[in-house]
């Protein structure tokens, strides 16, 4: 079978198209003939290489997945070969304390499929437990069913199970324009919030109006704290979803509201961040670190995908072979949504 695979961290010019084994699936397995398989910035993070963090080489990316049940184990009792289907992408143990409460993304051993240690999606066949194959949600295609489940899952638990998102509040979306800023400011007006959403061009902001933000802001002209100041004569907002990274925090912490809460899953523009620690005594804020979603949310988000309540975007679709290009436009920040491979 076809993969597209990296054997050392560099540019988009480390990965290759190759031909490599067919996996074999467990008992408790399903295998998936994948037909697209979306792109997110874990991609690029671990084609290019942490400092610290080893991944096992050669490495298939891709942790966004739908297709059709090609084959099923013998313990595999609920799903049915030719099924279409999408792949949760987080793996765990389902045994431990946290898997046994239903927070299986704290569980010791968790692990997204793509990431760190799990090959992905950029491949004609993949293996995965019977517990992480959930159906296709009814009227949507292969290409934009692969573009919700990581971002909305991440998205989710930030907003939901972690930010407590309510109606009244005001919510401000950074990085508006990329898969999980889209998921952010549906989910935020799902819930009766106000939305700023902050991106890097007019046109994406234009894009994030059109689904329901309220307000934009243009980083790269305007200053964030001042317009959000302005924006909400100067009370500030009361959760920011913050996923650029530490260069932001100096000035997105003294933006919030009293009792508010930057909630980040995200360091792009660095892991190092600088604040003024009175702003969180004096306001009683809060910063929570969130790090994928339940797998139990996952179907909740399904049946709203289903219900046209949360939509995916699509930004492009490019075949497999060129998956090198695909990551070229992650990498340039060109998209508005999700950019996803056809397989």
């Amino acid at each position: 079978m076809r993969a597209v695979r990296f054997h050392a961290h560099g540019g988009p010019e480390v990965l290759k198209l190759e031909e490599i084994p067919e996996p074999r699936i467990a008992q408790n397995q399903v295998l998936v003939r994948i037909k697209a398989c979306a792109l997110n910035h874990l991609d690029l993070w671990l084609r290019k290489g942490l400092p610290g963090v080893k991944v096992p080489l050669p490495h298939i990316p891709g942790c966004d997945i739908a297709g059709e049940v090609a084959a099923v184990g013998e313990l595999c009792t609920r799903v049915k070969v030719g099924e279409p289907v999408v792949i949760s992408p987080g793996r765990s143990c389902g045994q431990c304390a946290r898997c046994l409460e239903g927070r299986d993304n704290l569980c010791p051993s968790y692990q997204i499929i793509g990431g760190y240690g799990l090959d992905g999606g950029y491949t004609d066949l993949i293996a995965v437990p019977e517990v992480n194959v959930l159906p296709l949600p009814k009227g949507l295609d292969f290409i934009r069913a692969a573009a919700f489940p990581l971002t909305f899952l991440t998205a989710w638990n930030m907003l939901v199970t972690l930010g407590n998102v309510r109606p009244g509040q005001t919510v401000l979306v950074m990085g508006a324009g990329s898969g999980v800023g889209v998921a952010a400011l549906q989910i935020a007006k799902l819930f009766g919030a106000t939305v700023i959403a902050a991106a890097s061009t007019s046109e994406k902001l234009a894009k994030a109006q059109d689904l329901g933000a309220d307000h934009g802001i243009n980083y790269r002209d305007h200053s964030i704290g001042q317009e959000a100041k302005r924006l909400t004569e100067r009370r500030g907002v009361d959760i920011i979803f913050e996923h650029v990274g530490g260069e932001t925090w100096k000035e997105l912490i003294p933006i919030l509201a009293a009792d508010g809460t930057l909630v980040t899953c995200g360091a792009t523009s660095g892991p190092i961040a600088e604040t003024d620690i009175r702003y969180l005594f004096m306001r009683q804020l809060r910063i929570q670190g969130a790090y994928m979603g339940r797998k139990a949310d996952l179907l909740t988000i399904l049946s709203l995908v289903e219900a046209g309540k949360l939509k995916p975007v699509v930004d492009q679709v490019l075949p497999l072979a060129e998956a090198p290009q695909a990551h070229r436009l992650l990498e340039d920040r060109r998209q508005f949504g999700k950019v996803v491979l056809t397989i």
